[in-house]
């Protein structure tokens, strides 16, 4: 009994999928019991009864610092879960990768568990000191992995002749991207973590959206704005180079995506920080939305084309038609749909911020604040939500899920999650197509398909849970193939890294000799 207990925690904590799992875990129970406290759950009274059985102290004054507390818990997690990916995908040493995902899990946990503690069931002030303490540990995670994604190591120098971007000194163009981006992370986490040093004394909690028609903002309020909006791109930015990496991107492509992705991650950090001193800062940052969002495309289109390729072939059609090269790019909903989610999102996301900026003072200051409000509220969730999605495909994918599992868990967290988001960019744009008058019956269908939406993609997310869950508690579930595969990579790794120290320590002894 013990042994087998061991196992599992050796599985759950000690290997990659495990912790991913533990984390995706996390967020789920995180967004289930918070979502509870907001939405129609006021209107059934959902919230009370939530409220009261769990004990929460829930002060209307401090709504502002709670949502801040909860979703920097939410965002230390998904962090993580990238984290583990990138750890995975990347070559680096076994204690590299052990170190970071260690040190990053005691992190989020801590700042996780003690941060939601603090602000939900009253303010313990050893409780915060955790919080930060939980903090200051991801922030020194993301230090090990930049050491570590060091990019100019000669042990990940690549070929001339490599599928791969690299310059013709065989730097890794994309090792390269993800190793600025880890480092503009880091930039970006001093910025809130500065201005939260001046809490109390010159800087008090607010919410972005709740700043957008103030004419005068002090320095650390625009660190914040700054802060928020970076953070959640460089998210987006991550995953995206790792789903380029479990797909395989290479050739003429990722040779033209991998610079524009890094020189765009480059550009649109120095515009989000430089909110704080230049008036112009978000020229800068449309500047570099260009050239990630050029970098996305190119991987969408590799991904598609290489997924239309591959379903001819599984056909033996030699000169396939239109229809039949649709079916062949329909045909596995969790690798079609990251490309999706990234196409899907310049309509509900990049589309909608762009147009917003360009006729601001045109349309939108126009409105009242509290529909300005929702369209820029809206246009963060949407964009988080979208991220989501892929993350859940990507180890959707990784988890082994097959046939018609496979099938309905693709096609409903896709179908039914750009539901949700499409209705909320028709609710929060609904002013440039009704009246305030006339709004109701639109503003009804949309909350109504949102609600669905999300609803439908949390059911099967917890389907998904609970899958894993019993698979957890079998003998010989796929949990067991992971952890077999996991510590076979780890020996392969570990013999490879002995293999080199020899070598070197070799080349060294016949240095001495001559």
């Amino acid at each position: 009994m013990m042994q087998s207990l061991s196992k599992r925690l050796d599985y759950l904590f000690r290997s990659t999928r495990g912790l991913t799992l533990v984390a995706i875990a996390v967020v789920s129970v995180i967004t289930a019991v918070f979502g509870m406290l907001s939405g129609p759950m006021v209107e059934w009274g959902v919230k009370e009864v939530v409220v009261r059985g769990l004990g929460m102290k829930l002060v209307e004054a401090e709504r502002e610092g709670r949502i801040i507390m909860l979703y920097h818990t939410i965002a230390m997690t998904v962090i993580a879960i990238e984290v583990y990916f990138i750890t995975e995908l990347l070559p680096m040493k076994r204690h590299e990768q052990t170190t970071i995902n260690g040190t990053i899990t005691i992190g989020y946990l801590t700042a996780g568990i003690f941060g939601l503690l603090f602000a939900y069931w009253g303010h313990n002030f050893i409780f915060h000191g955790l919080f930060l303490l939980g903090q200051s540990l991801v922030f020194f995670a993301g230090l090990l992995l930049s050491a570590a994604l060091w990019p100019w190591k000669k042990e990940y120098r690549l070929p001339k002749d490599s599928p791969y971007a690299h310059t013709r000194g065989g730097l890794d163009l994309e090792r390269l991207a993800f190793f600025v981006m880890a480092v503009a992370t880091l930039v970006s986490a001093s910025f809130g973590a500065v201005t939260g040093s001046y809490w109390g004394n010159g800087h008090e909690t607010f919410l972005a959206e709740d700043l957008i028609r103030v004419p005068h903002k002090t320095e650390l309020q625009k660190s914040i704005i700054g802060h928020l909006h970076i953070m959640l791109t460089l998210i987006a930015v991550a995953i995206t180079l790792i789903v380029g990496r479990w797909k395989d991107f290479k050739g003429v492509l990722h040779k033209i995506a991998m610079p524009l992705m890094i020189s765009g991650t480059i550009i649109i950090t120095a515009g989000a920080l430089s909110v704080v001193w230049v008036e112009w800062a978000h020229t800068i940052i449309y500047f570099g939305s260009v050239f990630v969002m050029l970098a996305a495309l190119m991987y969408v289109i590799y991904a598609w084309d290489m997924l239309i390729k591959e379903g001819v072939a599984v056909q033996g059609l030699n000169n396939p038609n239109a229809w039949q090269k649709i079916r062949a790019l329909l045909r596995d909903p969790l690798r079609f749909g990251p490309g999706w989610q990234m196409v899907f999102m310049n309509f509900t996301v990049s589309g909608v911020g762009i147009f917003m900026a360009v006729k601001l003072e045109e349309i939108f200051r126009v409105w009242p604040h509290r529909e300005e409000r929702i369209t820029l509220t809206g246009h963060w969730h949407i964009l988080s939500g979208l991220i989501a999605t892929i993350i859940l495909m990507y180890f959707a994918d990784l988890s082994g899920l097959k046939g018609k599992a496979r099938q309905w868990f693709g096609w409903l967290l896709i179908i039914m999650s750009d539901l949700a988001f499409a209705s909320v960019t028709v609710f929060s744009m609904k002013r440039l197509f009704v009246s305030e008058v006339e709004q109701q019956p639109l503003v009804n269908w949309t909350m109504l398909l949102t609600d669905l939406g999300l609803a439908a993609v949390l059911v099967v997310l917890a389907i998904f849970m609970l899958w894993r869950l019993y698979d957890l508690f079998q003998a010989k579930g796929y949990w067991t193939q992971e952890l077999k595969a996991e510590r076979k990579k780890a020996a392969e790794t570990e013999i490879a890294e002995q293999k080199h120290r020899l070598e070197e320590l070799n080349t060294a002894l016949k240095e001495v000799l001559k």
